[in-house]
């Protein structure tokens, strides 16, 4: 029997922040002790935690790990390692890898292939299609975390923009539903218009003072976005996905949602419009939820010049005032998760402009400091961190026995001290296994596949 005591730590857990200690014993959480008071038991392993956050693991329920398929970019391997780097505990990845997971076989293999290499607890969504409502049927509600719509930014057969096929998906399972919506009529048009708009800059003569016309005034004609005939300048990228295109089609999830009785968490919030959407209260009284991701937190529009395809990523990065919407949104319950969206590209991959460079950033590793860094600066509480990052996916998902720092709780915990203004991700616990330490990951740690209390 190991068991191991965090003693000291600043605990931040169930909307409360107090100094106390945490006892696990094996895989389990067995005594959280508020105050300076000492364990009456044995333990192997004293760790003292003194000015140091302790918060239950970070449960990231949006993330692209591109095995199979697109291992050349990254894999469940690599990218659980980061994940366990970052304070991450539990993954849940998404299904547009090569083969697409749209089939109950193929989502088993990716289980296999966690299960022998990934030191955090995982869980694979299936992707939904026109023609796999069979396997949509069938898919076991406790040992899965649920499914993945598209309706937009997506190829092939997991691209769904039609109502048939919509209300057929949403009318098949009582799992969460989780959705990417850009309404892809609206981008397309989008594109054509800016096209059009473009070819006429570049066509229009030079007038008297050496400059061209500007046909619109937030941005220069500058090489920050490669102009060419099969590409768009890059400060173009959120007028293409522009805020029309998502929250039609948000709007649309939620109208047949509603209509259903369907259970959905529609992703990556980009828009103070979309806010609009959704209630404000605890996760738990919700059927209709919402996500933010964290480049949507940190970054704005104006932020394209500077950091170029770094930041590109779907949907578009809006204004600084969407930003702020999201900010306030998860401190008034409005927002109910935070995720990263982490999907990891090759640099060549990110070369190009708004249509050619490929959109996803990999933030994993960065997502909880990054957050913590914002409660620094007044966005919104460290309760609310861990409320929309560890909590709120357990409580949504219903995931069993995480997402806290309770007694007989898997202990997935993670410590975090600040040197010189900077918080770092000091150790990472995984079922009571010590996964990462002060820059070294356990090459023997493995996680768990998650399991769903329905």
């Amino acid at each position: 029997m190991q068991r191991t005591i965090i003693q000291n730590a600043t605990i931040v857990n169930e909307g409360r922040t107090f100094v106390g200690s945490v006892v696990m014993e094996d895989e389990k959480i067995t005594q959280v002790i508020e105050g300076v008071e000492t364990p009456h038991c044995d333990v192997s392993t004293i760790i003292d935690a003194t000015g140091m956050l302790l918060l239950p693991g970070v449960i990231d329920e949006h993330v692209h790990f591109r095995e199979p398929g697109m291992t050349h970019k990254a894999t469940i391997a690599s990218e659980s390692l980061k994940a366990v780097m970052g304070g991450v505990t539990s993954f849940m990845d998404m299904p547009n890898c090569i083969p697409q997971t749209t089939t109950i076989e193929l989502l088993e293999a990716k289980h296999r292939i966690a299960e022998a290499c990934s030191p955090a607890n995982w869980s694979f969504y299936l992707g939904a299609t026109k023609d796999n409502l069979s396997e949509i049927e069938h898919l076991e509600p406790t040992t899965n975390c649920g499914i993945k719509v598209f309706m937009g930014s997506s190829t092939g057969g997991m691209l769904l923009g039609d109502d048939e096929s919509l209300y057929a998906v949403f009318r098949s399972t009582p799992l969460p539903i989780a959705l990417h919506c850009e309404d892809q009529d609206i981008i397309s048009a989008n594109i054509e218009k800016l096209k059009k708009e473009e070819l006429e800059i570049r066509n229009c003569p030079v007038v008297e003072g050496g400059t061209q016309p500007n046909f619109h005034s937030s941005s220069q004609i500058s090489n920050y976005s490669i102009p060419n005939s099969q590409d768009l300048p890059l400060r173009y990228h959120p007028l293409i996905r522009s805020e029309e295109a998502c929250y039609r089609s948000s709007a649309r999830a939620v109208e047949i949602a509603s209509k259903t009785g369907a259970s959905i968490h529609i992703l990556h919030i980009s828009t103070a419009r979309e806010l609009t959407l959704f209630q404000r209260g605890p996760v738990k009284d919700k059927q209709i939820t919402a996500e933010a991701c964290i480049p949507h937190l940190l970054y704005s529009d104006a932020d394209y010049a500077t950091m170029g395809t770094a930041i590109k990523c779907n949907p578009a990065i809006k204004t600084a005032a969407d930003r702020e919407a999201l900010r306030r949104a998860i401190r008034e319950e409005v927002i109910d998760t935070v995720a990263t969206d982490h999907a990891p590209h090759t640099p060549a991959d990110k070369e190009g402009g708004a249509l050619r460079a490929a959109s996803g950033i990999a933030t994993l590793p960065h997502s909880l400091t990054a957050m913590l860094t914002l409660a620094d600066e007044g966005c919104f509480d460290i309760t609310d961190v861990v409320r929309t990052m560890c909590h709120n996916p357990a409580l949504r998902y219903s995931i069993a026995h995480r997402g806290f720092i309770r007694p007989d709780y898997q202990a997935d915990l993670v410590l975090i001290n600040k040197t010189d203004n900077v918080w770092m991700v000091q150790k990472t616990w995984v079922n009571g296994i010590l996964a990462y330490s002060e820059g070294t990951v356990n090459p023997t740690a493995r996680g768990q596949r998650l399991i769903f209390d329905r």
